[in-house]
C-alpha cells in the first residue's frame, strides 16, 4: 500500500493533466473526425461513414470559401495594425512616464474586461452615429477587430518588455552601438518572441471572433458567421475540414517555433 500510494502521488498530478487535456481537446479530435464523415442527411451530425471528398472538395458548399477568405484578409488586415500599433504602446507605457499613464493602462484592460456584446453595440452606435451605418462590411469589421485586438497586444509584449533585464541594452551602448543598434541587435530580438505571440492570439481572436463581427458586418459573411448560419439549415462537412486545417495550421506553427528555440539554445 506504500508503494501505491507513493506511486499515486508521485502521478497524480500527471494524471490529472493528462484527463484535463484530453477534455480539452476532445471537441477538437470530434472535429476532425467528421471532417472525414459523409453524412446521410444534412441534419446529421453523426459519423455516417468515411470518405475523402471533402478534403478533396472543401469549396462546394457555396460561399464557404468566400468567408474563409474575408476572415483570412481581416485577419492578417488586423493582426499587423493592431501588432504594430500595440508594440508602440508597449514600449511608451513601460520605457516611459508620461501624465494619465495609469489611466491608460486602465483603459486597455477595459476591451478585454467587457463582454463582447457590449463592445460590439458600443462599436455599432458609432458607426451609426457616424454615418457609416448604410456602409457596415469589411472595413468596420476591420475597424472593430483592431480595437479590441490592440489590447491583447499591449499586455503581451509589455509583460515580455518589463521581463527584460535592461543591463543588456546598457552593456551595448557602454560597447559603443548607437541607440538604434542597441534595439535592432539587442532589444528586438529578446521581445521579438512577445511580439510573435501577441500576433498569433490577434489573428486567432479576430478569425474567431462572431458577436463583435455579427454587429458589425452589414452583408459581409466571414467565416464564424457563415457556420452559425450553415447551423440553422444544414451542416456541411467540409466546415469540419477548415477547422482542422486551422487547428493544424496553428499546431505546425507552435510544435515549429518550439523546435527552433530549442536549436538555438543547445
Amino acid at each position: 500500500m506504500t508503494r501505491v500510494g507513493r506511486f499515486v502521488g508521485r502521478h497524480l498530478i500527471m494524471v490529472f493533466a493528462v484527463l484535463v487535456l484530453l477534455y480539452l481537446f476532445a471537441p477538437i479530435f470530434v472535429v476532425m473526425l467528421m471532417s472525414f464523415n459523409a453524412p446521410k442527411s444534412k441534419l446529421s451530425y453523426t459519423f455516417d461513414g468515411f470518405t475523402w471528398d471533402n478534403w478533396q472538395n472543401p469549396c462546394q458548399p457555396l460561399g464557404l470559401c468566400d468567408a474563409v477568405s474575408t476572415s483570412l484578409r481581416i485577419g492578417l488586415l488586423s493582426t499587423v495594425i493592431a501588432t504594430a500599433l500595440g508594440t508602440l504602446m508597449a514600449f511608451a507605457m513601460v520605457r516611459h512616464r508620461f501624465r494619465g499613464r495609469s489611466a491608460t493602462n486602465l483603459f486597455i484592460f477595459l476591451p478585454m474586461a467587457s463582454p463582447e456584446i457590449v463592445l460590439g453595440s458600443s462599436l455599432l452606435a458609432l458607426f451609426v452615429s457616424s454615418g457609416f451605418g448604410g456602409q457596415l462590411g469589411f472595413w468596420t469589421i476591420l475597424i472593430a477587430h483592431v480595437m479590441f485586438c490592440m489590447s491583447f497586444v499591449v499586455v503581451t509584449v509589455k509583460a515580455r518588455l518589463t521581463g527584460m533585464d535592461s543591463r543588456l541594452e546598457q552593456a551595448a551602448m557602454d560597447l559603443y552601438a548607437d541607440e538604434w543598434q542597441t534595439f535592432w541587435r539587442i532589444t528586438f530580438p529578446l521581445v521579438f518572441p512577445g511580439i510573435l505571440a501577441a500576433a498569433l492570439l490577434s489573428f486567432s481572436l479576430s478569425f474567431d471572433d462572431f458577436i463583435i463581427t455579427n454587429l458589425n458586418a452589414g452583408t459581409t459573411v466571414t467565416f464564424p458567421m457563415y457556420v452559425w448560419g450553415s447551423a440553422q439549415r444544414d451542416i456541411p462537412p467540409q466546415i469540419n475540414v477548415v477547422g482542422t486545417a486551422m487547428f493544424l495550421l496553428a499546431l505546425i506553427l507552435v510544435v515549429g517555433g518550439e523546435l527552433t528555440r530549442r536549436r538555438r539554445t543547445r
